[in-house]
C-alpha cells in the first residue's frame, strides 16, 4: 500500500466529503440541498450561472407579485447555514413560498459573485450571509441592511421572522 497513486486521493476525498452529509432537504426549486450532521442546510452550489438565475429569480418574482430573496453566502459558513436551516421550517416556508422567490448564490471564500453584490450598489460581500432583498423592478429594498447578516446564526427566530415578514409581499389573487 505504500505507492498508493496519488490521483485515487483526488477521488476518494470527495466520496469521503459526500458521506459526511446524513441527508437532504428539498428546496425552493425542488431540487434536494445536502443536510450536514450538524442538522445544518449547505444549499449553496458552485454554478456557472448565478446572474442569470438571479434575472431570472426577478423575473419570477415580478410575475407573481412578490420579492426575490437572494442568500449570498456559503456552506463553510455557519451563519449561512443557521439561515438556510431557519427557511426550512414550517413556518419560514410558508413565508418565503408565499412572498419571496428564494436563490442561494455562492460566494466562495467572497471570491465569488462579487460583482452581483456590486450590481445593488454593495461593496461585494463583506459578510456571509449577505441578504438581498429585490422587488420586481430590480430594486434593492434593503440595501443598508442587506451586508448585516453576518451574525445570523445568534439571532433569535423571531427577530429573522419579523425581518423577513416586513418586507413579504402576498401573492395577488384575481
Amino acid at each position: 500500500m505504500t505507492n498508493f497513486p496519488k490521483y485515487l486521493a483526488f477521488v476518494i476525498f470527495p466520496l469521503f466529503l459526500l458521506a459526511c452529509s446524513t441527508s437532504a432537504v428539498t428546496g425552493y426549486d425542488g431540487g434536494q440541498f445536502p443536510v450536514g450532521e450538524d442538522g445544518e442546510v449547505r444549499p449553496f452550489s458552485d454554478r456557472q450561472d448565478d446572474h442569470k438565475r438571479v434575472d431570472a429569480a426577478i423575473i419570477e418574482a415580478a410575475q407573481k407579485n412578490k420579492n426575490a430573496l437572494i442568500i449570498m453566502g456559503a456552506n463553510w459558513c455557519h451563519d449561512s447555514r443557521a439561515l438556510a436551516t431557519h427557511f426550512e421550517k414550517p413556518k419560514f416556508k410558508d413565508l418565503i413560498q408565499s412572498s419571496y422567490v428564494l436563490d442561494y448564490v455562492d460566494v466562495g471564500q467572497k471570491n465569488k459573485n462579487q460583482s452581483l453584490a456590486r450590481r445593488y450598489g454593495l461593496d461585494g460581500t463583506p459578510g456571509t450571509p449577505t441578504v438581498l432583498i429585490i422587488d420586481g423592478t430590480g430594486k434593492l429594498l434593503n440595501p443598508k441592511e442587506a451586508p448585516t447578516w453576518r451574525n445570523a446564526a445568534s439571532r433569535s427566530e423571531e427577530e429573522i421572522y419579523q425581518y423577513f415578514e416586513k418586507y413579504a409581499l402576498q401573492e395577488s389573487n384575481p
